[in-house]
């Protein structure tokens, strides 16, 4: 097999492409955020931080999520064609028959490393890849179903951290609620600005199914929704520097919105869907308040 040949079947710049290792370490981070500020200990009094299962917990958290994107982009290879071409790794980068080989590998041992965790992780972490397998090749070709899907698994990584140790639930709950609302924008977002090659290939999505500006009542709905969720939970956890720091939070998401509701063109969605992205770092990072 010569060069060309080898380059043609994975390369480095293909596989750090197609693993998105920012979305990655963000992932990441928020489960240890979540572990070093809101569970703190362990059910035996170990800090959380020095008990192995929580790396490795974040570790299969991390490999389903890289197996996600990979798949993800396996089956939208021709979307991406029309869509975004310079950024088209399958089949260029990486070849396909590698890519369905990495998704099954990270999946597999992501799933063996739940079990070290503990059964009902590896339990979690089969039906996360599952769902986003079946995200992948079905539901988000088809209205709002896939949205909630991803922004269910977002806050799901959060909440997981909780639902091992048994700690904290309501505080984690509300950095949950979230994720997932931010998380179901920005796919939304991210729908509004891929319609051409979801027209071109048959997806019905929410913005082809309802029209553009439909689709922005929508988001505004759940942005109200979102608000609403967060100042009940908030006022439950009754923490001032907590309100404040939501509160400056809640004057940049207004000016996000406001954005939302000017923005008409491909490179506007691009910058929100970024921006949603910031919103959802600078949350996790409130953690260390309480």
């Amino acid at each position: 097999m010569n060069t060309n040949s080898v380059e043609r079947s994975i390369s480095i710049s293909g596989l750090f492409r197609i693993s998105r290792p920012i979305n990655l370490l963000l992932v990441a981070f928020a489960q240890l955020m979540t572990a070093f500020f809101l569970v703190e200990t362990t059910r035996t009094g170990l800090p959380v931080l020095q008990d192995y299962r929580l790396y490795l917990l974040v570790l299969s958290t991390v490999m389903i999520t890289a197996a996600g994107y990979m798949i993800n982009d396996y089956y939208d290879v021709k979307i991406d064609y029309v869509n975004r071409p310079s950024e088209v790794v399958v089949g260029k980068g990486i070849k396909r028959r590698v890519v369905i080989f990495l998704h099954s590998l990270l999946n597999f041992t992501a799933i063996g490393l739940g079990y070290l965790v503990s059964p009902r992780i590896a339990v979690i972490n089969f039906l996360a890849a599952f769902l986003l397998w079946l995200y992948s090749n079905r539901l988000k070709r088809g209205p709002f179903i896939g949205n909630l899907t991803v922004a269910f698994l977002t806050g799901l990584s959060i909440y997981l951290v909780s639902y091992y140790y048994r700690k904290a639930e309501l505080l984690v709950l509300t950095y949950a609620i979230f994720a997932f609302f931010l998380n179901l924008i920005r796919e939304i977002i991210k729908d509004i600005e891929d319609r051409p090659g979801d027209r071109k290939h048959g997806c019905r999505t929410l913005p082809i199914v309802i029209g553009f500006r439909k689709t922005k009542q929508v988001i505004f709905v759940i942005a109200l929704a979102f608000i609403c969720s967060i100042l009940i939970v908030t006022f439950k956890i009754n923490n001032p520097i907590l309100f404040i720091y939501f509160g400056i939070l809640g004057v940049v998401f207004m000016w996000f919105m406001r954005k939302i509701y000017f923005a008409d063109r491909k490179d506007h969605f691009t910058q929100l869907s970024t921006i949603a992205k910031i919103l959802m770092l600078v949350g996790t990072l409130s953690m260390g308040f309480l």
